[in-house]
């Protein structure tokens, strides 16, 4: 992937897609492979923003059943099957753990009975999924004996055991984003990271494109398409108060959905579903309470949320501050006790803005969002050649960013005919077998690399691992991991030569897994610094710059690195 804003500014494209999250990313894999001339511009890094945030689960949507929503239902495990068809290196099954209790709405026959009917709903799951590890299986009743043995500090009292049932979840949220874009780019799609969309070139009530502006260097460039689609997800309703009066004093209400990371494990494979304090008013079913989710990540992490609050603030101002995760701690230790989760060792916290239902001011029981929204212009505003696609969930984007373009298509006047996104690899997905490739690696190509390296190498990269390899070949001594982690510096260079990387925040948060669970060390990060600085040219005081950034990101107690497990 290179960077050219000339062919960005001297070409009229069919579509200009603003925002390089999951959802703008997809309409243009989705866009390209139909056939169109696709630009796409994202302000910071792509995937920086909710999709960087995600809690890296994709749902299949059993959390529906409780609103009898059938349609959410199919259409959630629809887009589970196909990122587990496309994608099996950067998404494999998780199952979560319910626990049971007493007879009622709590008890096992209450969800038993919901679970069979999501099982028949959604029976077609594995259809096409070639590896059988990656298959979801049936859902199923646990009992109380295995339950405790699993989570032994779950509250004993009228436990019956536990139902068990299967969602998705990601190794890495950004690279699966990337993945998309890779093939995208190499189907001839235009993209450039660090382009900040300033305002729509408009003639009359036509959208014409969009003026735009390089934040590396100030310039100021127009791109110009037939039809431009607002994918800035949080960001898309700023962008059009621009030209749109309505979006000057009214805009849709976002939440700020946050969870945080602790370096240990709870458990070795389950994901347990906590009881919270708040309960879903939209719910048909509902149970007592909302749950909360703690959930194993890779191998030394543990993910624990979400939490969700209305965000009505511009979405650059997003953080969680202490007093934030103090409260998210303390309902987790309440809700489950065994934890005894500290301040101190939250290592890093995650939030992004994601629409949301509508809500009373003040209210404990949130109503969330339920769908996309995808805006017509020409019907809402008068506005020709312009759509808005505000995403939902990042399981939603590949189906959803379809629909996008099926209009898109129709302004452009091209039949509405649909590429195979849903069956067709992406950059990395061509894999039978994940185990046994990882074993082929190990076996045959490991260039001393140890088995936990290849197979977090082969979990980013999937069946092109050999990108990466390759440049072993070329300087040895690019095999070396940084730190404890398992990155290494071929990696890193990679990033920075074939994946658009140009910052340290690009490298270690969104290209590798250096920074993504806790902080590595400034040790670790400046090494790595001075890596890029060799392809970017960066003084002496650009690397401190570089440093002080990513150490920012880290809540304060985890700006000191914690000692990980190797």
């Amino acid at each position: 992937m290179r960077r050219d804003l000339k062919a960005l500014s001297t070409e009229e494209f069919d579509l200009v897609v603003v925002g390089g999250g999951m959802f703008g990313i997809c309409a243009a894999w989705d866009a390209v492979l139909r056939g169109l001339s696709v630009a796409l511009i994202e302000q910071k890094d792509f995937a920086s923003g909710s999709s960087a945030n995600s809690y890296k689960i994709v749902h299949g949507g059993i959390r529906y059943l409780q609103h009898l929503d059938w349609v959410r239902i199919r259409s959630s495990c629809k887009e589970r099957s196909a990122l587990l068809r496309v994608a099996p290196h950067l998404v494999h099954p998780l199952p979560i753990v319910i626990p049971t209790y007493g007879y009622g709405k709590q008890g096992k026959p209450f969800l038993s009975a919901g679970m069979f009917a999501y099982d028949l709903a959604t029976s077609d799951r594995n259809a096409g999924i070639a590896d059988a590890d990656r298959h979801i299986p049936a859902c199923r009743a646990m009992s109380r004996q295995e339950t405790l043995a699993l989570f032994p500090d779950l509250d004993p009292n009228g436990l019956t055991g536990a139902m068990v049932f299967c969602d998705g979840q990601m190794y890495n949220p950004t690279r699966l984003a990337l993945s998309f874009l890779r093939s995208a780019v190499e189907q001839g799609v235009q993209a450039a990271n660090h382009v900040e969309a300033l305002d729509f070139i408009r003639t009359e009530n036509t959208v014409k494109g969009v003026i735009a502006k390089d934040r590396l260097t100030g310039d100021t460039l127009e791109i110009r398409g037939k039809v431009v689609l607002n994918a800035a997800g949080p960001w898309s309703e700023w962008l059009l108060s621009k030209q749109i009066e309505e979006y000057k004093t009214h805009k849709g209400t976002f939440s700020r959905d946050a969870y945080f990371v602790i370096p240990r494990r709870i458990t070795e494979k389950y994901a347990l579903a906590a009881s919270a304090r708040t309960k879903d008013p939209d719910a048909v079913l509902s149970r007592e309470a909302r749950h909360i989710f703690v959930v194993p990540w890779r191998d030394d992490y543990t993910l624990i949320g979400v939490w969700h609050v209305v965000y009505p603030d511009h979405p650059d101002t997003v953080t969680v501050p202490p007093q934030d995760l103090e409260s998210f701690i303390a309902e987790i230790n309440w809700a489950y006790p065994g934890l005894n989760v500290r301040l101190d060792e939250v290592s890093m916290w995650n939030a992004g803005l994601v629409p949301f239902g509508e809500n009373k001011p003040g209210a404990k029981d949130l109503s969330y969002g339920k769908r996309s929204r995808i805006i017509d212009h020409t019907q809402d505003d008068q506005v020709d050649g312009l759509i808005t696609l505000i995403g939902v969930r990042y399981t939603m984007a590949r189906g959803d960013s379809a629909i996008a373009i099926d209009l898109v298509s129709q302004k452009l006047g091209k039949p509405v005919q649909r590429s195979a996104t849903d069956t067709r690899p992406v950059y990395g997905g061509k894999i039978d077998d994940f185990a046994a490739l990882v074993e082929q690696v190990s076996q045959n190509e490991a260039r001393g690399l140890s088995l936990k390296v290849i197979r977090a190498l082969v979990h980013n990269y999937g069946s092109q691992y050999n990108d990466v390899l390759h440049y072993i070949d070329e300087k040895s001594e690019w095999a070396e991991v940084l730190g404890t982690s398992t990155v290494t510096k071929a990696e890193v260079v990679h990033a920075v030569q074939n994946e658009m990387a140009l910052s340290l925040g690009d490298v270690v948060f969104r290209r590798t897994d250096l920074a993504t669970g806790q902080n590595p060390g400034e040790s670790v990060l400046r090494e790595c610094a001075e890596l890029i600085a060799t392809e970017l040219n960066w003084t002496p005081h650009e690397i401190n710059e570089q440093i002080q950034a990513v150490l920012q990101r880290f809540p304060e107690p985890a700006r000191m690195p914690l000692k990980a497990s190797v």
